[in-house]
């Protein structure tokens, strides 16, 4: 088998100039001095010039560690230690790949090539994967499936086992797989506890079944790519001491966030060559126990256990330089293990660890605040970043009273940062949990103030969103055909294409709304018994909610359509990641129509939030979750919700306790050190959390700031804390006005319809009833509101004609495309009965029969 991008016949020789010797010093002067070394900082040139043996390089936020690392590969070609294509560089995206190969050809005056192992861990892999596919039971043109793929390929399984896929959703179990894949388990070696919980004990079986199915389809998945690699390694000892050879220096960036897939590909490439033995099959190195189930390397374990053994006897140790930085893991969530930074020094006994400390971007203030921050992790290796820079601005923290008064005072502070002369492009505010971002949103559009949403779509653009506003929509006008089109079907329903096709073409030729098509056709026989019935009771609904906007206020109206229509069933039993997030934004979108006083004013509302679309090149303020800030920075960085509960995020403390503790603090820690110069901390006393009125708890986080780098400044928003803290009164100390805040008809007819309200009225203040849309389990029950029985309209239901007499008369013969040749029996407006000659009689619309 021929691979492509072999190793030259003339390999680069064994023997090196001697450092400092003649033929270094005229081979540094040839490539110009080394001018990529200058400017670099004693660690930073550490780093760089360390090429031998094994190198962990802890590089703090704005140390300088991409410059770093692209220099490190410029100096090993200078050098000659290496020819491009025997330097194997690992990085996490494809962006970072480019970026680093731009910065490669800057500083060597030339455009950087033959370097085909610089890459992503999934894109190498393939490549190999490729090379050698026919030994883990493929062919080289294998595919690699999507997302959608892969969910279709489980249902098909799930149904050939007679599992319940609403019950066992398909995305629940290739979540589970994904999970097993990232750390490196194949379907023997998944504990039997874990595959248990899946289809009734059958997530093993169900997980071999896949991998059997994607060796029938010539296929693998993403997590596919690594472990069929591993595989590849640990089967054929011959393939791997050939990629051992190949490949002289080993650089890996972002360590804290590799996986332990990523871990164990790794520590397979990184051994030395050995011609007696192969690494991962001796016992003293990468083993596999089969009898617990856990992957290669004993991931389990932490730094400190001592038998195991990196390196075969005698051989010498490999040229691996991995840089992270162990206070920046923050996306344990999708299986990255802080622990593979923290072993670095035992898996590689003789490892020299260099700190960069020496911060380039962050002022004094804010890097004391950080540095002490997350000293109160146990799991890091310790570092202490400073700064050469001036002290700067303290960070300050910020009381609001509640959500809406903090987006008013950071809206406040961002226009005085503009009046002073700053750019809004150096303006971020970074959030723990995307509902947060919907209160910003709003303001912005209400101060004018352009905006843009990094790392997902804005609040009223995500997919769930859009949904409920659409119900929402042909409620408030039932002729809004895209809103009835976006969710009859949504969540499923049985009403596919072809239904839909079938209400537009009668639409068309009647020139009438889709839902008035809709109401026509459930009357007759155009439909199939099964789609008939749930797009008539589809109309029921919608005209029940129409009715029920009289006499509800349009907050609760929401949470019944909602409910009713199944779309939040819908989510609660979807087990993707993102389907509790999806759940929390429907809540804030209930939570946000408070604030008007009726569905159509909401509405018209949305409509202008919606129409605001900046130029690309526009000035704006940048709004993220903190997740999405890694790698970013910006002048001034606003930090909302700093609450006991949101962050700390309670989920993350309940599922992962003090590990999930430590990664929220690495996350603030992330936050802080995204700010240059200003660094601007909000939390509010008082949230509506699930609809509910909380009052919360500063995080715990603000009491690990050093005081002396800390500053506390009064909101800007307006409201204050109310009489007592001397800010001003606040809406709220009138409490007795809370409770009959509406005056509307409708609102006074539901509220004398409530339970109890012929005793005496509401309680004012605080005392409110929780929001019926809160309080449940967002994988249990209903979204949370009280049960009770759907409101009855008076009379029955009728389809309506359109009010135009039909061209058709009894006795006419006419054909149908469907039913074929009959004659018609009755005309009732735009309806026919007719009696088909085969299909018998039916109820037709005359816009689908033609004259014979």
């Amino acid at each position: 088998m021929t691979e492509p991008n072999r190793v030259s016949r003339f390999p680069a020789p064994d023997h090196q100039p001697a450092p400092g010797g003649i033929a270094a010093r005229a081979r540094a002067a040839a490539s110009g001095g080394a001018r990529y070394l200058a400017g670099l900082n004693p660690e930073q040139r550490e780093a760089v010039e360390t090429l031998d043996g094994p190198v962990l390089v802890l590089a703090g936020a704005g140390t300088g560690k991409t410059r770093v690392l692209t220099t490190r590969i410029a100096h090993i070609l200078s050098m000659g230690r290496a020819r491009p294509s025997e330097i194997l560089s690992v990085t996490f995206t494809n962006k970072a790949a480019r970026e680093m190969k731009t910065r490669l050809a800057e500083m060597l005056g030339q455009a950087v090539e033959g370097m085909p192992w610089l890459g992503t861990f999934h894109s190498i892999s393939g490549r190999i994967l490729r090379s050698h596919a026919e030994l883990v039971q493929l062919k080289s043109n294998f595919t690699v499936l999507d997302v959608d793929d892969q969910i279709r390929l489980l249902k098909q399984l799930l149904q050939a086992e007679n599992i319940d896929d609403k019950r066992w959703p398909a995305r629940m179990l290739a979540g589970l797989i994904d999970g097993w894949k990232n750390r490196g388990l194949a379907p023997s070696q998944v504990p039997s506890g874990e595959a248990a919980v899946f289809g009734n004990g059958k997530g093993g079986k169900l997980y071999a079944s896949y991998q059997e199915r994607l060796k029938i389809l010539n296929a693998a998945d993403f997590g596919d790519l690594l472990l069929e690699s591993i595989r590849l390694f640990r089967e054929n000892p011959d393939v791997l001491r050939q990629y051992q050879s190949r490949f002289k220096f080993i650089l890996v960036d972002e360590y804290q966030d590799t996986n332990v897939a990523q871990y164990l590909w790794l520590r397979l490439l990184s051994q030395a060559p050995s011609g007696s033995s192969l690494p991962g099959s001796t016992r003293q190195s990468i083993t596999s126990s089969e009898e617990d189930g856990s992957p290669g390397l004993d991931a389990a374990r932490r730094p400190g256990d001592d038998d195991r053994s990196v390196t075969v006897s005698g051989a010498p140790p490999k040229n691996i330089c991995c840089v992270g930085d162990d206070d920046q893991s923050i996306y344990g969530w999708r299986g990255a293990e802080v622990d593979n930074i923290l072993r670095f020094e035992h898996d590689f006994p003789g490892a020299k660890v260099i700190r960069l400390e020496r911060n380039y971007r962050s002022t004094g203030h804010i890097l004391a605040a950080a540095s002490h921050l997350i000293t109160h992790n146990e799991g890091r290796l310790g570092k202490t970043l400073h700064t050469e820079d001036v002290e700067g601005e303290k960070v300050t923290v910020t009381g609001a009273w509640d959500s809406e008064e903090e987006a008013r005072g950071i809206g406040e502070e961002i226009e005085e940062l503009q009046r002073k002369g700053e750019h809004l492009n150096d303006v971020a505010i970074l959030v723990r949990a995307s509902y947060q971002m919907r209160e910003f949103e709003d303001r912005f559009v209400t101060l004018g103030l352009p905006y843009r949403v990094i790392g997902g779509p804005r609040f009223y653009e995500r997919a769930e969103i859009r949904d409920a506003l659409a119900y929402l929509r042909v409620i408030n006008s039932p002729a809004d055909d895209l809103a009835f089109e976006r969710i009859v079907n949504v969540p499923k329903r049985g009403l596919g294409d072809a239904t839909v096709q079938l209400l537009h073409d009668h639409a068309r030729k009647r020139r009438i709304p889709l839902f008035e098509a809709a109401r026509a056709v459930v009357e007759t026989d155009e439909l199939k018994p099964k789609a008939r019935g749930s797009l008539r009771g589809l109309i029921l609904q919608f005209e029940r909610w129409r009715a029920q906007r009289e006499v509800t206020p349009h907050t609760e109206l929401a949470e019944i359509v909602l409910d009713e229509s199944g779309y939040t069933e819908m989510w609660q039993k979807d087990r993707s990641a993102d389907a509790a997030g999806r759940l929390d934004n429907l809540k804030e979108l209930v939570r946000s129509m408070e604030e008007f006083e009726n569905l159509h004013g909401f509405l018209e509302h949305i409509s202008l939030v919606m129409d605001r679309e900046g130029a690309a090149d526009e000035e704006a303020v940048s709004l993220m979750t903190l997740h999405s800030a890694k790698g970013l920075e910006f002048d001034n960085v606003f930090l909302p919700g700093w609450e006991e509960g949101l962050f700390p995020s309670q989920r993350t403390l309940d599922e992962q306790g003090r590990a999930g503790l430590e990664e929220e603090r690495r996350l603030a820690h992330v936050g802080l050190t995204r700010a240059r110069r200003r660094a601007k901390i909000y939390f509010a006393t008082n949230r509506r959390i699930h609809g509910t009125w909380t009052t919360t708890i500063p995080s715990r986080f603000l009491d690990e700031l050093p005081s002396a780098s800390v500053e506390i400044t009064e909101s800007k928003g307006g409201s204050g804390w109310g009489g007592a803290g001397g800010y001003g009164p606040s809406r709220f100390d009138n409490v007795e006005s809370f409770g009959s805040s509406y005056s509307t008809p409708g609102w006074q007819r539901a509220q004398a319809r409530r339970p109890g309200a012929a005793r005496g009225g509401s309680e004012g203040g605080f005392k409110e009833e929780p929001s019926p849309f809160s309080g449940h389990d967002p994988f249990g029950g209903t979204f949370g509101r009280n049960k009770r029985g759907p409101m009855t309209i008076e009379g029955e239901l009728v389809a309506k004609s359109t009010g135009t007499t039909s061209e058709f008369a009894p006795d006419d013969r006419v054909f149908h495309q469907k039913f074929g040749y009959g004659h018609v029996i009755k005309v009732d407006g735009n309806k026919l009965t007719i009696a088909f000659d085969k299909a018998g009689e039916k109820h037709v619309v005359d816009s689908f029969v033609q004259r014979a």
